[in-house]
């Protein structure tokens, strides 16, 4: 599927549609360049979850938990990942497998722990400024 987003202001309904979609899938991974819209994408999509925590990039932290009323949700942010073993150190196992919603910013630097059912998700900025989501 595609959704396309012209402008900042069309963020919401791009969220609500692809929520729509979610399904049973659990882990979604967010390729794009940088600024391209992941974390403000993430952020709608939580929103759209009902999620009330404040929703920030866990670049840092690697990984944020927020509440939602469906339980928790996982947003994690591998760009600062520098070796695998801090993946396996994190305890990725227990959110990927955990049930819960996963959005993850930089899948590509982790890939080969990736579950096999991972949603790709591609944010790229076109010339016009338009963004494109395909999943």
């Amino acid at each position: 599927m595609e959704i396309k987003i012209q402008h900042i202001e069309e963020i919401r309904e791009a969220a609500r549609q692809f929520v729509n979609h979610i399904g049973e899938h659990r882990v979604f991974a967010f390729y794009g360049e940088m600024g391209a819209g992941k974390t403000t994408f993430i952020k709608a999509i939580c929103e759209e979850l009902g999620v009330e925590d404040v929703i920030t990039s866990p670049t840092f932290a690697i990984v944020n938990e927020y509440t939602s009323s469906d339980g928790p949700i996982y947003h994690f942010d591998f760009y600062r990942i520098k070796k695998l073993e801090e993946v396996y150190d994190m305890g990725f196992e227990d959110y990927f497998y955990s049930g819960a919603l996963c959005f993850i910013e930089w899948p590509e630097l982790i890939e080969e722990v990736l579950p096999e059912d991972a949603v790709k998700v591609s944010i790229k900025e076109e010339e016009d400024g338009t963004r494109a989501i395909l999943f």
